[in-house]
C-alpha cells in the first residue's frame, strides 16, 4: 500500500514527540548568554536575552544536529527553543536552518496537538523543491493562508527527503509553537524604536516574534555585523550553536 505524504509526516511527528520526552529527561538546559551590541551605534538595540515563559517545561525541540545524508554530513535545525515557543501573531513566520546546500526536496508540516482529528489534517504541508541553499530559510504562514488558533499548541516538522519511496531515511527536525496574547509587550513596542523590538519580545518570552523581527532586520542589512552577532548570541542561548556559527562566519 502506498503511504501518503500526510501519513508519512504524521509518523515523523509522532516519532519526534517520543524523542522529545527522552530528550527532556536526559539533556541539560543550555546556558544563557546575553546578546551584545556596540554601545556606540545609534540604531543598536540594548543587550538582551531570551527568557523562557515556563522554565523547566518539557522539551519539544528534537532532531537536528549533524546527520548523514548520503555521503555528506549536514546540520538541520528548526529555529525554535527547547520548549514550546510563543508568538503573538496569528500568521507568524517560522525559520529553519541547514548547513549544506541541498539537491533533495524538503517537506515542512504543521499539525495541531489539540485533538487527533485536527492532527490528522495538517494545518500546513508543503514540499520545497531543490536546489536549496545553505543557511536560514523562512516560511511565512501568511503566504499559505494558515492562521494559528490562540492557545493551541502546534508541532512543526522539517524533513529532508533522501528517498521518497523510503521515508525512514529522512533527516528530520521539529519544534512547537503556540499563539498567545501579547499583553504588556505589545504596549511597550509602541514606545520603542523598531531596532529594539527583538529584545522586548525575547525578554518577554516571545521567541518566534523576536527571531522574525531580528531576521527581517538582517535581511534589510545583510552586512550588519551587530545584527548577525545579536542573532548568533540569541541562538546560542537555546543550544543552536551550528546556526549561530553560520551567522558569525557571515560577519567575517
Amino acid at each position: 500500500m502506498k503511504t501518503s505524504r500526510s501519513t508519512s509526516i504524521l509518523g515523523l511527528t509522532a516519532a519526534l514527540a517520543l524523542a522529545a520526552s527522552a530528550l527532556h529527561a536526559a539533556a541539560p538546559a543550555p546556558k544563557q548568554k546575553t546578546a551584545q551590541l556596540d554601545a556606540g551605534s545609534a540604531t543598536a538595540a540594548p543587550p538582551f536575552s531570551y527568557k523562557p515563559p515556563l522554565r523547566g517545561a518539557p522539551a519539544t525541540r528534537v532532531g537536528g544536529g549533524t546527520r548523514s545524508l548520503g555521503a555528506r554530513l549536514m546540520t538541520l535545525n528548526v529555529i525554535a527553543p527547547n520548549e514550546t515557543g510563543y508568538t503573538t501573531r496569528d500568521k507568524p513566520t517560522i525559520y529553519w536552518y541547514v548547513s549544506e546546500a541541498l539537491d533533495k526536496p524538503v517537506e515542512l508540516a504543521i499539525t495541531s496537538t489539540a485533538s487527533l482529528q485536527e492532527a490528522s489534517t495538517p494545518a500546513l504541508e508543503i514540499m520545497l523543491k531543490p536546489p536549496i541553499e545553505k543557511g536560514f530559510h523562512a516560511v511565512r504562514l501568511e503566504d499559505h493562508g494558515v492562521a494559528l488558533k490562540p492557545g493551541v499548541e502546534y508541532q512543526w516538522v522539517v524533513a529532508v527527503v533522501g528517498n521518497s519511496a523510503q521515508r525512514s531515511g529522512d533527516v528530520i527536525a521539529g519544534g512547537s509553537i503556540k499563539r498567545v496574547e501579547g499583553g504588556a509587550v505589545l504596549e511597550r513596542l509602541k514606545l520603542a524604536p523598531r531596532a529594539h523590538w527583538p529584545a522586548l519580545y525575547a525578554e518577554s518570552g516571545i521567541w518566534y516574534d523576536a527571531i522574525d523581527d531580528l531576521s527581517r532586520l538582517i535581511s534589510a542589512e545583510p552586512d550588519n555585523r551587530r545584527l548577525r552577532e545579536q542573532r548568533a548570541a540569541l541562538l546560542e542561548q537555546v543550544g543552536l550553536r551550528e546556526a549561530a556559527e553560520f551567522d558569525r562566519a557571515a560577519e567575517r
